[in-house]
């Protein structure tokens, strides 16, 4: 019980951090300098601008997402749309606290200045990522696209950045219907989009990842018996041969954890310092010890 409790509340500084950093990427940096990007938030930088600052993308920000949270609930359960409640709260707070602080925003005059206009999309995007990807490895969600994203993740082998990719081009087009604004002003957007894309997937994935191995080596039964009996990971045994020697051989397939690859690594090496090794990057593993299959949502047939 006291370690479920300790767990929660690690979850919930974890997002309440995430959320800071999301607020600071867009109070600090975009919105003080006319920018706008995707997801929710460029929908109401759009909005903010168009209404010349009467309607703050604060506001609209929490009206939107007030919305979105009944999606949330249907989709992941009760426990989803709290943390998700929690995550719109403070970001609409954090957002209207950064909003009149000044001396934090990215302009002349204050220290967080850059006189190179095209590196504060770059950071916003870093610093959006970021603080997105901490909120979503807690099961939370700054809501708008982020429900979108993983909607459409929980039921598709779909990586999330091509779903941001999808919304925020969108989003972004919507910039040259602004009189003010010019072709630029989308570009600068569209950097926002392609950096938060980049880093996005690696902060919510991060040693999650999966990589395949394949190894080549006469004590393949020693390398074997390690990573199922100390790893707790299957190993497969493929029959091979070959084609210049004309020998017959095993080689071992492995499906492991990113994390997992310098102790694998380190094995093989001790067991034969001669064996050969194929790393490959998968896109996606599905199936026990890994992710829930994705197929879709199941289509009710017609009596």
């Amino acid at each position: 019980m006291k370690n479920k409790v300790l767990t929660t509340l690690w979850d919930y500084l974890v997002m309440t951090l995430g959320v800071i950093v999301f607020a600071v990427a867009w109070e600090a940096f975009m919105i003080p300098n006319g920018m706008s990007a995707g997801g929710l938030m460029g929908i109401c930088t759009v909005i903010e601008y168009a209404t010349h600052g009467a309607i703050l993308a604060s506001y609209t920000y929490m009206v939107i997402n007030a919305l979105l949270i009944i999606l949330a609930v249907l989709a992941f359960g009760i426990g989803f749309g709290f943390r998700t409640i929690y995550c719109i709260i403070i970001s609409t707070v954090a957002l209207r606290l950064l909003s009149g602080m000044e001396w934090v925003h990215a302009v002349p005059g204050n220290f967080f200045y850059i006189s190179e206009k095209v590196m504060v999309p770059v950071i916003s995007g870093v610093l959006e990522a970021v603080g997105v990807g901490f909120i979503l490895r807690r099961g939370g969600s700054t809501g708008g696209t982020d429900i979108i994203a993983l909607m459409v993740n929980k039921y598709w082998p779909v990586s999330l950045s091509k779903v941001f990719l999808i919304c925020d081009f969108i989003i972004i087009s919507s910039l040259l219907l602004l009189p003010d604004k010019s072709f630029s002003d989308m570009v600068y957007g569209f950097i926002m989009m392609a950096t938060f894309a980049l880093v996005i997937d690696y902060v919510v994935v991060g040693d999650r990842g999966t990589i395949q191995l394949m190894v080549f080596s006469k004590r393949y039964s020693d390398i074997a018996d390690y990573i199922t009996v100390k790893m707790e990971r299957g190993v497969t045994v493929l029959k091979a041969q070959g084609w210049f020697t004309k020998a017959d051989r095993n080689v071992l397939l492995l499906l492991i954890r990113k994390n997992e690859l310098s102790e694998v690594t380190q094995v093989i090496k001790e067991c034969d310092p001669n064996a050969f090794m194929s790393v490959t990057q998968v896109g996606g593993v599905y199936g026990e010890g890994f992710e829930e299959i994705k197929a879709g949502i199941k289509k009710k047939k017609d009596r």
